[in-house]
């Protein structure tokens, strides 16, 4: 996808519908028939791609998936249930007992759990690593089978050289896997700097209206065939008809809506640096790192011991406490209740999360009304 072709523009291209609908039609439909014995016998042979069951493939899926490929420049993408579902199936088509997996430190706390829980009763040996690490030691991944990176990361929000890694990680033939939910494929696309696969949490902003739970992998055609033929269908983590409705609908407004998340962004970042009680602002913006084309409207910020985290909290009117984020609501999410990551392997305190951090989901109201309603609530929080 050109810099200048916003996704509502691609979607035009890609969706030509007969009767002239402007909306893609929800196929609501748990199966499809045949016409022949030959027919079904082709398909079941591989034959011919026609639709057979939902769990695997459904046209209105198949919609929402086509829009991903162009939108994050890969060749196939799969829809599923949730973000983490993506992550989960994705990871297990590509590791087996004895493998490696080298993850960026602050990583998704439920893909640590899952990494934690899972992964390693299994066999599957995992170490965490800084930014830093994966930027600058080359021989990092040397005997490791998948580099699970999120750009930024979690919580600190450190953004990282993707290209950098990418070639690392070649050297050693070693998969890349990132969670670009963060930034969008308006913002960042890791496929065009030599990242592998890419997954999201399509509940944040590819959806955008907090009114749908799904996840999307796109990559390689290699590498969604093999996701597509083994943990797609076993692990029937599959997304529904009305949902891929729904991303498809988000992805019209993406653009238009990053763009605002970014405007309140920078206004925030601009007018919290005069703030004595913040020490610390984690928001990385456009150029950063190469390949970051600009600031999304999730960031968190540190405060001093002046303040005092649940007051602040329940001062606030326009932001309402909440773990999910991306959509036209504005939510903050403090550290120490809905942040800390479990198990002491991967704890706050180990990775230098400190507990007068927040982190706010800057939404789509209005800008002024968001920073006096944090104002008014950082005078109220004195502790």
């Amino acid at each position: 996808m050109s810099d200048d072709q916003g996704l509502a523009t691609l979607m035009a291209t890609i969706f030509d519908d007969a009767n002239g609908a402007m909306t893609p039609p929800i196929v609501q439909t748990s199966l499809f028939s045949f016409d022949t014995y030959q027919a079904f016998e082709d398909r079941m042979a591989g034959r011919t791609d026609q639709p057979i069951y939902t769990r695997v493939q459904n046209p209105t899926v198949a919609t929402f998936e086509a829009l991903m490929v162009k939108a994050e420049d890969g060749e196939a993408a799969i829809g599923f249930a949730s973000g983490i579902a993506a992550i989960t199936s994705t990871l297990l088509a590509f590791v087996k007992p004895g493998n490696r997996i080298a993850c960026v430190e602050n990583v998704y706390p439920d893909t640590y759990r899952f990494m934690e829980r899972i992964l390693r009763p299994f066999g599957i040996e995992i170490s965490y690593h800084s930014v830093e690490a994966f930027e600058t030691e080359p021989d990092l991944l040397d005997g490791v089978d998948i580099a699970y990176l999120e750009s930024p990361n979690s919580v600190i929000f450190k953004p990282m050289n993707l290209a950098r890694v990418a070639e690392h990680a070649k050297r050693h033939d070693t998969v890349t896997m990132i969670d670009n939910s963060w930034a969008s494929p308006v913002f960042q696309r890791p496929l065009t700097l030599g990242i592998d696969i890419v997954v999201h949490s399509a509940s944040k902003y590819i959806s955008g209206h907090s009114d749908t739970v799904a996840g999307v992998v796109v990559s390689s055609l290699n590498h969604i065939t093999r996701i597509r033929d083994l943990t797609l269908p076993l692990l029937g983590a599959k997304l529904a008809p009305f949902e891929a409705f729904l991303l498809t609908r988000g992805l019209r407004t993406l653009n238009a809506r990053m763009m605002q998340h970014q405007s309140t962004a920078n206004l925030f970042v601009d007018r919290l640096a005069t703030i004595p009680q913040v020490r610390k602002i984690n928001s990385p913006g456009p150029n950063d790192v190469p390949g970051l084309k600009g600031r999304s409207g999730l960031m968190s910020i540190e405060f001093d011991d002046s303040v005092d985290i649940p007051k602040f909290s329940d001062a606030l009117r326009h932001f309402r406490l909440g773990v999910s984020w991306g959509g036209f609501e504005s939510l903050m999410l403090p550290a120490r209740v809905g942040l800390a990551q479990a198990g002491e392997q991967n704890s706050m305190q180990r990775f230098g999360v400190s507990p007068n951090l927040v982190r706010l989901n800057l939404g789509l109201e209005d800008a002024e009304d968001l920073w006096a309603d944090f104002i008014n609530a950082l005078s109220k929080s004195a502790a």
